[in-house]
């Protein structure tokens, strides 16, 4: 089993002030990274995630490939449908294997 790293939920309005931030001053730095490595302290968070906050808002706008987080959230909902749906299939499955083996052993009546 691998050890998952704890990440923070940051607030929205932090993610959105931080992808306002970075696009206001964008054009004062040499490098999208540049700019990431400048403006993230500053909000209290990596770089990294000040990125993948910008390149999901370009996704959001329709400027970058990928899907939007509208498109995200509905596949995470349907695969939870699709988990609860498996395991209510399982649990019927047994039940009926249960009540037919049980309708088996039980006398004939004529």
């Amino acid at each position: 089993m691998t050890k998952q790293r704890f990440t923070p939920a940051y607030p929205a309005e932090l993610r959105e002030r931080g992808v306002r931030l970075f696009r206001e001053n964008r054009a004062g730095y040499a490098s999208d990274t540049a700019a990431y490595k400048a403006i993230a302290p500053k909000l209290g968070c990596s770089p990294d995630s000040l990125r993948v906050w910008c390149q999901q808002a370009e996704r959001d706008a329709g400027r970058r490939g990928g899907l939007t987080s509208a498109e995200k959230d509905r596949i995470k909902e349907l695969e939870r449908e699709v988990r609860e749906l498996r395991q209510a299939n399982e649990i019927l499955k047994k039940a009926s294997a249960y009540f037919a083996a049980a309708e088996l052993d039980r006398p004939f009546r004529k």
